[in-house]
């Protein structure tokens, strides 16, 4: 997963015209590091299908009050710079409920890209 590390870097990522989910987190965030082992899979697993970058929530300014993430992790499906759809709540997050996130933005995302 690329590492986002300042406003400009988001807005790059957000703006292509391919499926983008930023994963914001942080270092110090437990329920970040729980998901930590098993996202090199899952990232695998929809490789071709979308991008997945990881937003350091304390070295991006305001995007994180911008994109109103309240907790994290949280997930939010972007392209061509606007958000499709979004996983933002306070509860640690399971690989099934992420997989389940993944599939759902892909189906928002085709929906709109046939």
């Amino acid at each position: 997963m690329d590492k986002i590390s300042s406003p400009a870097e988001f807005q790059v990522a957000i703006q292509s015209p391919r499926l983008s989910v930023a994963v914001f987190k942080a270092d110090w965030c437990s329920d970040c590091k729980f998901i930590d082992p098993f996202m090199p899979e899952v990232e695998q697993k929809y490789d071709g299908r979308l991008t997945l970058v990881e937003v350091d929530v304390d070295a991006v300014g305001d995007v994180s009050q911008e994109q109103n993430i309240l907790g994290i992790p949280s997930f939010v499906a972007y392209t061509d710079g606007r958000e499709l759809v979004r996983f933002v709540n306070k509860l640690r997050k399971s690989r099934e409920e992420i997989e389940n996130f993944l599939n759902t933005a892909l189906e928002v995302y085709l929906s709109i890209h046939k």
